[in-house]
């Protein structure tokens, strides 16, 4: 199986979310596309991997291809709302673990571990996401923390981050990202040796674009991307490419409007020229579909899932 295989080999996608805080949705639940555009949901729409570590839940799963290791690694958030404490102790005094899994295949899947990763005093660990920086051969990890530092009068969220090849030891956890208010949810996707990234803007509830030319924390300048800023109440985004075209797909959780992800649509990523996909252009499937990850796979890995997991 070759892990790094080119993006023209890639013949449909992987969503892993969770669906919401009922009693068992902040587990890991598995969807599957042909199009980008048009998911249906695996295992019968029931969780696919679970958690009994921590917080004994998981939320805002990501997942990514491992060219080093030929592997896969699942991580997540370990915090489980429907558990009863809240946000406010989610936010004050949360877990600062990341729950991890992997696999060779996508189907047999390790049994989960917990790694802290979060700075003495953070009050969370959020949305942890990974891209591999190939002039390193490590992963960069980032997430988002509330911490409080002396100069200031109260927690806010930033980006930290930490660098790893295995996801069971990973270097100290470094600052990342800091705005003027919280930020969270960030994501990065590389073209052309260009990163770009997507996060959530506290103050706004909208999404933010930054490009920059290494994956340095201060090596990105804001991009112009009207329609994402002008819609607010967006949270989670993911942005993946199409398989068949020039063409990227962001999806972002309408948290606000609690009705999972809004697609949308560009061809040119340094312009930050979106545009919202119609309702009747895309499906959802059954489950809502909450802060996840998506990962393009081969027509063998299409074939292993839908054999593992599909209805049909």
């Amino acid at each position: 199986m070759n892990l790094s295989a080119s993006n023209n080999n890639y013949s449909g996608y992987l969503l892993v979310h969770f669906i919401g805080e009922e009693p068992d949705g902040e587990q890991v639940y598995f969807s599957y596309s042909e199009d980008g555009l048009h998911w249906t949901d695996l295992n019968a729409g029931l969780p696919v991997l679970r958690s009994d570590l921590g917080e004994k839940g998981v939320r805002d799963p990501f997942i990514v291809r491992s060219p080093a290791d030929d592997k896969f690694y699942l991580i997540a958030t370990d915090l489980r709302i429907a558990s009863g404490k809240g946000w406010p102790a989610a936010k004050e005094e949360g877990s600062r673990d990341i729950i991890v899994w992997e696999s060779a295949d996508l189907v047999n899947w390790s049994s989960p571990w917990a790694v802290t990763v979060g700075i003495p005093g953070a009050g969370n660990v959020w949305a942890p996401e990974a891209i591999y920086d190939e002039a390193a051969d490590e992963f960069l990890v980032f997430w988002a923390s509330a911490t409080q530092e002396p100069h200031e009068q109260e927690r806010k969220h930033k980006i930290y981050s930490a660098r790893t090849r295995d996801f069971r030891k990973l270097t100290a956890a470094e600052k990342y990202m800091e705005r003027e208010d919280s930020i969270i949810d960030t994501t990065i996707i590389e073209h052309k040796g260009i990163y770009y990234r997507y996060s959530k803007d506290g103050t706004t509830d909208n999404i933010r674009v930054e490009q920059g030319n290494s994956l340095a924390g201060d090596a990105f300048t804001n991009v112009s991307a009207p329609a994402l800023e002008a819609i607010m109440g967006l949270e989670g985004p993911q942005i993946y490419k199409f398989n068949d075209r020039e063409e990227w797909c962001l999806i972002a959780d309408r948290f606000a409007e609690k009705k999972g992800y809004l697609p949308l649509v560009t061809s040119d990523l340094a312009g930050g020229d979106f545009r919202v996909v119609p309702e009747d252009s895309f499906d959802l499937g059954k489950n809502k579909k909450r802060h996840g990850g998506v990962l393009p796979i081969t027509a063998d890995e299409c074939s292993r899932l839908l054999a593992a997991y599909g209805d049909r």
